[in-house]
């Protein structure tokens, strides 16, 4: 009895020995590659266990490498994975390369995938180019017709700037500035409209696609759409600037000439304050004549009747009418 037990704690503990190495040491693993023709050794699997790599990131992509025929190490995976990288996407993308006879070295992929940038769909781009749809430009002739544009861009991957190369917006950017220098340099926007591959080829020609990540193959006018009149849209708001300028000068004469007219008034009645004044001494200083003997009695009723021939002449002249003046003689 106690024979048996001990064989079956010698059992178990073999059986769990064994499941830790087989867990440490990925024996299947190593099996599949012999398999497959690749030459991974049993201590190679357990040294990238010590370096906390997982075996199957490495291996699976190498077998993968080697059935498409690429010459890839495992030291190069392995230091491709522990940089961060995506091991299996890099292979998936050489091997695409490989296929469709696009130069890629596994140092440039190991790049372009620890840049950020998806270097399988780089590749997939190559073969097959991408329409970028710009959104809707808006430029204006010279007659001042505004035009409304969208045009589509095909854009090939450019390996060899994908690391350092701008992107998707900078070529949409360039592309919309392109379509508006070419319409503002037009002299209608009916030349536009009779021929809008004309500023297709014009943008095309200025070569948008030095610095970036794409190779321009082709720019499309997809929709060409007449806007509004911006130049009699200004025109007519320069002529209300000119029109409130003038209104505002002609408020400022008007407010000159009611304060110059302020002015007169209050000289007028300046002068008038000084005939009345004036005009109060009169009575004081013929006293003084009448009482120092400088002026006779005959000569205050003489004039007298000046002032009432005066003041009388001065009426008719008022009334329009004429009257035959009677022989005046002084009163005595």
């Amino acid at each position: 009895m106690g024979t048996l037990i001990f064989i079956v704690v010698l059992i178990t503990i073999g059986l769990i020995i064994l499941s830790v190495v087989f867990t440490f040491i990925p024996v299947g693993l190593w099996i599949s590659a012999l398999a497959a023709g690749v030459n991974v050794g049993i201590f190679t699997l357990v040294g990238m266990r010590l370096r906390r790599v997982i075996p199957s990131k490495i291996v699976n992509p190498l077998i993968k490498a080697h059935k498409a025929g690429l010459n890839i190490s495992t030291a190069q995976l392995e230091a491709h994975y522990l940089a961060g990288g995506n091991v299996d996407r890099v292979v998936n993308a050489l091997i695409a390369a490989e296929r469709a006879a696009i130069p890629l070295p596994f140092e440039r992929a190991a790049a372009i995938d620890l840049a950020g940038r998806d270097v399988l769909q780089a590749v997939q781009m190559s073969v097959n180019p991408k329409v970028i749809e710009t959104p809707i430009v808006s430029a204006v002739a010279q007659n001042g017709i505004e035009l409304r544009v969208k045009a589509r861009v095909t854009v090939r991957a450019n390996i060899d700037r994908l690391v350092g190369g701008a992107g998707e917006e900078t070529i949409i950017a360039r592309v919309g500035e392109g379509i508006v220098t070419s319409i503002g340099s037009s002299d209608s926007h009916k030349a536009v409209l009779e021929n809008p591959d004309m500023v297709s080829r014009t943008v095309l020609a200025k070569g948008l696609d030095a610095g970036t990540a794409f190779e321009i193959l082709s720019i499309d006018i997809a929709d060409v759409d007449v806007g509004k009149n911006i130049g009699a849209q200004l025109q007519t708001d320069q002529a209300e600037a000119d029109k409130r300028i003038a209104q505002a000068k002609a408020e400022e004469r008007r407010a000159m000439a009611v304060a110059r007219e302020q002015e007169m008034k209050a000289a007028v009645q300046e002068m008038r304050a000084k005939v009345v004044e004036a005009e109060a001494e009169v009575p004081r200083a013929i006293a003084t004549a009448l009482r120092e003997g400088k002026l006779g009695v005959m000569d205050y009723f003489n004039m007298q009747n000046i002032l009432a021939d005066t003041q009388m002449r001065e009426n008719i002249a008022r009334t329009g009418k004429s009257e035959v003046l009677p022989e005046t003689t002084p009163k005595k």
